[in-house]
């Protein structure tokens, strides 16, 4: 097998083997089913025995939960090499749905053919099932049908080129496969290698918009470019958009009116005259030193549509600048952690060797005081996180808003020249009104604020928008606070500790404030157990990409 089909591959994992598909030097494509439980596999390319064996580790996995009709059952699974073999090229969504059909070719490994056999099919037009697969159906009742072993598999046009991966049987001639535009719906690097159908001649102004960022790989957060195109009473997705057409599409059914529509156009077009043209006096190099001292792992937190005990838990990794998926799953709250532990875990393998490593838990307003910093490292290790690496959070409406954004940049650009910064104390019980509070803030440039809790004042520090913001967790006990209270006492304890403190330089101090509270004799009563810190410098989290060439250099 040489050529165009090169790009074929065994996958062993444990007792178990599938399919997959070459789609970069070193990423392979496979089910998340092949590689179920597993960090590891063995990948053999049956055209390159030269080659040998290759092991793998799991890269990527889609949303995938373990059952028959998830949807997510995609791996990427990282070579631990570069191989001289050809990858595999996409066809255009759709290509595989063209009246007459076309005929399919799936190569697969059943057990008793190591080196490989192919099937035959045909997909059934119409919509995809439950928006996620093609049905195929075998083009003979006397060909080779699509049993164990084909799972991960490229099905291919007679030009060779992929429209899709094969996912499972479901009776003796009829199957499955997730086509090439769903494929990268679940992984974004993908974007970036699936070209884009080329629009209808009646195609509106948004379709047309929509193909040129998709043809030269616009690097835009959908998410944001929605938030700042639809009114406050738009309606909030239930889970993040992957891709800028995810956003379109939703724009475009669900928020009513044509405003919204143009307003999404000309927020993309202006994105892409700014990525054809750069401003004057933009000179590209590199980030500023207290931006780039950290290398962050973002963990967002979100609630889903699917229920209300049911949480969206998105982890990526920034290398590079770019930011890079890790794992995406909705749920149970209960579950949160444990995800967390696995996906974190997993993000380091995506960090530099000396990269300082910065925790990032973009939480909702109400979610604030989510103890993230407490939870503990894995199953085998109970430190708590926040013990182990610097934690943060951030308040996921300021951290979309490009409103916002863009004033803390200016703020973080003044900070970068001090070398330390007051702590603005707002103590329990103030009488201030935070509309005052807020104007105080702004006036004094506020870099550092300190709470005894989230309410009314909490809120007015967030929209200032004051760059770092610190408060006892669990507020303050007790009722009376006319005099010392412990929410006073706190406050000047923390004022001791991070005044004199580079504001760059506070997620490390609150790491160590957090490592002496749970090295103390008595860990409950230390008054640093329960320190939460928002810190958010837009230059340490650049826009995600909204398709990504290869997610590894």
């Amino acid at each position: 097998m040489t050529g165009r089909a090169s790009f074929h591959v065994r996958i062993e994992c444990g007792r178990r083997v599938g399919a997959g598909f070459l789609v970069t030097r070193r990423l392979v494509l496979t089910c998340a089913h092949v590689v179920q439980d597993a960090d590891t596999a063995t990948v053999v390319f049956p055209g390159h025995r030269d080659l040998g064996d290759v092991t793998a580790r799991v890269f990527f996995r889609g949303g995938w939960q373990g059952h028959r009709d998830d949807p997510g059952d995609l791996a990427v699974l990282e070579l631990e090499r570069e191989v001289p073999v050809r990858p595999a090229v996409f066809a255009p969504p759709g290509a595989e749905r063209r009246d007459p059909a076309p005929e399919l070719i799936a190569y697969g490994f059943p057990g008793a053919l190591p080196k490989g056999v192919l099937a035959s099919y045909r997909a059934v037009p119409g919509p995809l099932i439950a928006g996620e697969w093609v049905q195929l159906e075998a083009l003979t009742a006397h060909g080779q049908t699509l049993v164990g072993g084909f799972s991960g598999a490229a099905a291919t046009l007679s030009d060779g080129t992929v429209v899709g991966m094969v996912t499972s049987t479901t009776s003796t001639h009829v199957g499955r496969m997730l086509p090439v535009e769903v494929l990268a719906r679940h992984w974004e690097g993908l974007g970036g290698l699936v070209p884009a159908p080329a629009p209808p001649p009646d195609a509106g102004r948004l379709e047309l918009l929509l193909g040129r960022a998709e043809r030269l790989g616009l690097d835009c957060d959908p998410n944001r470019l929605y938030a700042s195109s639809v009114d406050p009473f738009a309606p909030e997705p239930e889970e993040l958009f992957h891709t800028l057409r995810q956003a379109a599409d939703y724009v475009r059914r669900e928020v009513p009116g044509v405003g919204a529509e143009d307003r999404f156009a000309d927020q993309l077009e202006r994105a892409l005259e700014e990525r054809l043209t750069p401003l004057p006096g933009r000179v590209p190099g590199p980030r500023p030193a207290a931006a780039s001292a950290w290398t962050p792992i973002v963990v967002e937190l979100a609630r889903s549509g699917a229920g209300p005990d049911q949480v969206t838990v998105e982890v990526s990794a920034y290398r590079d600048g770019h930011r890079r998926p890790v794992g995406t799953r909705r749920v149970p709250q209960d579950a949160v952690p444990a995800y967390v532990q696995e996906r974190v875990d997993a993000a380091f393998n995506q960090l530099d060797r000396d990269a300082e490593a910065l925790l990032a838990f973009v939480l909702p307003y109400e979610w604030l005081d989510k103890p993230v910093a407490q939870w503990e490292c894995s199953a085998y290790d109970p430190t708590p996180l926040g013990c182990a690496h610097p934690v943060v959070v951030a308040e996921r409406s300021r951290h979309r808003s490009s409103r916002a954004r863009h004033e803390l940049s200016k703020k973080w650009q003044e900070l970068d020249a001090r070398s330390d910064a007051r702590l603005h104390r707002v103590a329990c019980g103030t009488r201030e009104n935070p509309r005052s509070l807020r104007m105080r803030l702004r006036d004094e440039a506020a870099a550092l604020a300190g709470f005894t809790s989230v309410g009314e004042h909490f809120r007015a520090g967030l929209s200032a928008p004051v760059p770092v913001l610190l408060w006892r967790r669990t507020g303050c006990p007790g009722d009376d606070h006319a005099g010392a209270c412990a929410g006073t006492a706190f406050l000047e304890r923390l004022a001791e500790s991070v005044e004199g403190v580079s504001p760059a330089e506070l997620p490390r101090r609150v790491l160590d404030l957090r490592e002496e509270a749970y090295a103390a004799d008595d860990p409950e009563g230390h008054w640093a157990r329960e320190v939460q810190v928002l810190w958010d410098d837009p230059r340490c989290f650049p826009e995600p990409a909204a398709c990504l060439h290869s997610p590894v250099g």
